[in-house]
């Protein structure tokens, strides 16, 4: 064998390697709303952070995201959003309180629904959730593909909750017309057995309240409480993409934009259906064990095809070496 056609092996090999899936996590938020939502994006302490902090989705637009490897932080929906005659920018729900459409590195106000995520965390596992913690504002679901494990799956809070919320939970619009987020009670009453805080300051202390259970009857998956973790915490490993989804379920109960035109069409998503995710864990389970098998095997065949390829450089390294 030539030297030449050595080297065409290798360089053909190493190009096929390039073009196989690659370990780089994409973030995909789309906005599944009638209306216009503002997300914002926070990274953790000492976290590096991502190539922007806050922009503006229309209606069916999608905004992807490659973060650094190791990245941990939060996603969240800004509604009812503006800028006045100054130029300060600002929002009736999740306003990060910068002044500009970018948080730059500041979190969402309470109440907000919250997406969070630490990738190739403990044992290189990427741990995420939808929190309910610091209240509710919008409908959201995260969906991871192409990862694998047996808790790698959709989480979120499909329900409209502004619509159920308690009457002293409830933030209503500027013309006290409608509620447009719902508090925590941690936020509506400051109180250490709401907020996990102090004598309530652990798990066996800190229990769920007559206010979290509203949260969680409506969304079984999402944290509805600090001390939440056994049925709201989701796994993957294989690093795969995830797509945060604002209102997964349409709905045109409210309008969080004046300038959104209202006879344009709210084109769908295909995510699992409300019923399915907030009154059915079993069905819920079922349609994503057929999805977490796909995951898997397409991990397992990407991990093999890497494989393959590294060793068939090293053999064609190894002949190149006796000619």
């Amino acid at each position: 064998m030539s030297h030449s056609v050595v080297i065409f092996s290798l360089l053909a090999l190493s190009l096929l390697l390039q073009l196989l899936p690659g370990d780089a996590t994409t973030f995909t938020i789309t906005n599944n709303c009638d209306y216009t939502v503002w997300p914002g994006l926070l990274s953790n302490a000492g976290v590096a952070p991502l190539s922007t902090t806050g922009f503006s989705l229309q209606k069916g637009e999608s905004k992807s995201i490659n973060p650094p490897s190791n990245w941990a932080g939060r996603f969240w929906g800004r509604t009812f959003c503006s800028t006045d005659k100054t130029g300060k920018f600002s929002c009736l729900t999740g306003d990060c309180g910068s002044g500009k459409i970018d948080c730059s590195g500041a979190g969402a106000i309470p109440p907000a629904t919250l997406a969070e995520f630490t990738l190739d965390g403990s044992g290189g596992m990427d741990f995420y959730d939808v929190s309910l913690v610091d209240g509710y504002n919008l409908a959201m679901l995260v969906a991871p593909r192409g990862g694998g494990g047996p808790n790698c799956s959709f989480t979120g809070c499909v329900s409209d909750l502004n619509g159920a919320c308690p009457t002293e939970l409830k933030v209503m619009s500027e013309e006290e017309e409608s509620t447009v987020a719902c508090k925590s009670a941690c936020e509506a009453f400051n109180s250490p057995q709401y907020c996990c805080s102090g004598a309530y300051g652990s798990p066996d202390t800190c229990q769920p309240s007559s206010y979290s259970s509203v949260f969680k009857k409506a969304c079984p998956r999402a944290y509805s409480y600090a001390y939440d973790d056994k049925s709201s915490t989701f796994t993957c490993k294989g690093s795969p993409d995830y797509t945060i989804t604002f209102c997964p379920s349409p709905t045109t109960s409210q309008k969080a934009s004046s300038s959104d035109n209202d006879d344009d069409e709210t084109p769908s998503t295909p995510t699992p259906s409300s019923d399915v995710i907030m009154n059915s864990s079993m069905i819920y389970e079922g349609a994503l064990d057929a999805s977490s098998s796909l995951s898997t095997s397409i991990y397992v065949l990407h991990s093999r095809l890497v494989a393959g390829g590294v060793a068939a450089l090293i053999a064609i390294w190894q002949l190149s070496q006796l000619l």
